[in-house]
């Protein structure tokens, strides 16, 4: 990535349209800046970017490599593009919570994007907001909170609606299992469906489990999570040390799990199988159907410690596994 100039004028190895405006040296070999589009001093975009017509960007913005804007966008100070960014045709950023005619502020808030997420057309992100690696967001949609990685959102306001490499719809699983197909929970080495024992009689039905049967640890705590809005995420941890257990009592939702490589989405709707996550294993929980009742065991007491609640930290410490 280029470094920032006060001012100064692009290098050879970039192409400039005639009627663009560049007033800042800081832009990375082999980028290109179009028609209408304007560049303040002290911006700094990558290399091989793509900047299309009628794109403005302040001083104190920074673009990384190969990232692509799209036309009537606009840039304010404040904002960081990390590199692979899609930007689609007039998305909108913002970066004073409070804005008043000839009023600014001493400093503006940093809006990121991460590295290889995309922007749909229209989109509208607020200030401060994190749109983390490789997320998705929809056209028209409203951004007034942190998107995590990998994650799916559209709507007003923004709501997750699916991930990234894990988009398969409920009905879709059952078929293909049904059909004698793999699972996507397949490609994992540790992560497994486990069956659950179910007995029904007349007085209703009854599903347990045994340790060293059924049950993969001896469980030392349990909780049970309910009452959850749809619209809610929960989870979005990984542990260091401590194995789970998931059982969907009542109702449904669907859990994400992610070791790094792979990543699949499992629907748990009903006591007759439970989801074993191991450590090292990033886990969400969204989609909660309005009664749905989840119990999870726990291989060890709670531990702060334990936890992992940042993707890029989870990542980096799957890589010095």
């Amino acid at each position: 990535m280029s470094t920032p100039d006060e001012v100064g004028q692009p290098g050879p190895d970039v192409h400039v349209h005639p009627q663009a405006l560049v007033e800042s040296a800081g832009i990375g070999a082999g980028s290109r800046v179009w028609a209408f589009a304007h560049i303040l001093p002290g911006a700094v975009v990558g290399t091989d970017a793509n900047i299309c017509d009628h794109v403005f960007i302040e001083g104190d913005v920074v673009v990384g490599d190969r990232v692509t804007i799209k036309s009537g966008v606009q840039l304010w100070d404040g904002l960081r593009v990390e590199d692979d960014v899609f930007i689609g045709p007039n998305a909108t950023f913002t970066n004073d919570p409070m804005p008043r005619s000839k009023q600014h502020l001493e400093r503006y808030a940093t809006t990121t994007l991460r590295r290889g997420c995309s922007i749909g057309a229209n989109a509208v992100v607020l200030p401060g907001v994190t749109v983390g690696a490789s997320a998705l967001v929809g056209a028209g949609a409203v951004v007034t909170h942190d998107v995590p990685p990998f994650a799916i959102v559209y709507g007003n306001p923004a709501r997750i609606r699916g991930y990234v490499d894990a988009e398969r719809q409920p009905g879709e699983v059952a078929a293909d299992e049904a059909a004698g197909a793999s699972h996507p929970i397949d490609r994992f080495a540790a992560v497994r469906l486990i069956p659950m024992p179910v007995i029904s009689d007349l007085r209703g039905r009854l599903s347990f489990g045994e340790i060293e049967q059924q049950l993969p640890f001896a469980p030392k705590r349990y909780f049970v999570v309910f009452d959850v809005p749809s619209e809610e995420v929960r989870g979005e941890h990984a542990h260091r040390e401590l194995a789970q257990l998931l059982v969907c009592i009542k109702g449904a939702l669907s859990v994400v799990v992610d070791d790094g490589v792979n990543r699949a989405e499992i629907r748990l709707d009903s006591p007759d199988r439970a989801l074993y996550v191991p450590p090292m294993v990033w886990s969400i929980q969204y989609r909660y159907s309005p009664d749905a009742v989840l119990l999870v065991l726990a291989s060890e007491c709670y531990d702060g410690d334990d936890y992992i609640r940042d993707y890029d930290e989870f990542r980096s410490a799957v890589a010095e596994k």
